[in-house]
């Protein structure tokens, strides 16, 4: 039933709950130079825009200034060698993989982590087998939420962007789908949902149970506008 159409996932946040180790990784960097760590909670809204965005904000929180580049690349090692210790798919998203590749989709993910990483997290998860195509944020020369990067993670996984879906849990996700013309699914449990007044999203899902009697729909309207 789906054959022909490629749904998009971004990762951090969409697929797999990460903010455990991202948060882990940013605690360590923070009480090796004697900072207080900082809570999961405080912080878990800034999981969806990158490590550099952890650090800024823990900076703030502890009203101090330090090297970013270093506490970067500290970071960077730390999260490599510890990328799955906690992290792991939101509940019903492995199943509703299944399905949707049962019923003929073609599935992707386009996401602003580095595509080493990406792919790293993936195969610890052992999610990787789901997907056709992967772009980071530094496969193409640009990332979301320039909407090359969606349309471009669809062509590589041989798909065409009429006929594709994006699913994320940020503005970033829903401002890249609009930019490319591609119809929108916000899951309500992420790490950055936009505002009421931000992007609107076609659908939301508030678990992945839901997925596909929202993605039918959006591929019937699909089908009438071309």
């Amino acid at each position: 039933m789906l054959k022909g159409t490629t749904i998009v996932f971004d990762l951090d946040g969409t697929l797999v709950d990460t903010a455990p180790d991202l948060t882990n990784a940013l605690n360590d960097v923070l009480t090796r130079r004697g900072y207080d760590p900082v809570p999961r909670a405080a912080i878990r809204a800034a999981v969806g825009r990158g490590a550099l965005a952890m650090i800024e904000e823990a900076l703030r929180m502890t009203g101090t200034q330090d090297d970013m580049d270093q506490m970067l690349a500290e970071f960077l090692v730390h999260y490599e060698a510890n990328i799955a210790v906690e992290s792991r798919p939101f509940p019903g998203a492995i199943a509703a993989l299944e399905r949707l590749a049962a019923s003929g989709a073609t599935l992707a993910v386009c996401t602003n982590k580095r595509e080493h990483l990406s792919r790293m997290l993936l195969e610890a998860l052992k999610l990787d087998e789901y997907f056709d195509a992967l772009a980071g944020r530094d496969t193409f020369a640009m990332s979301k939420p320039n909407p090359g990067h969606l349309t471009g993670v669809v062509a590589l996984a041989g798909g065409d962007a009429s006929r594709a879906i994006m699913v994320g849990d940020s503005a970033v996700d829903i401002t890249t789908a609009k930019a490319a013309r591609v119809p929108s699914i916000l899951v309500s449990f992420g790490y950055s949902p936009p505002p009421p007044e931000g992007p609107s999203p076609d659908a939301v899902i508030d678990h992945f149970d839901a997925l596909e009697k929202n993605v039918y729909p959006l591929l019937k309207c699909l089908t009438r506008e071309t």
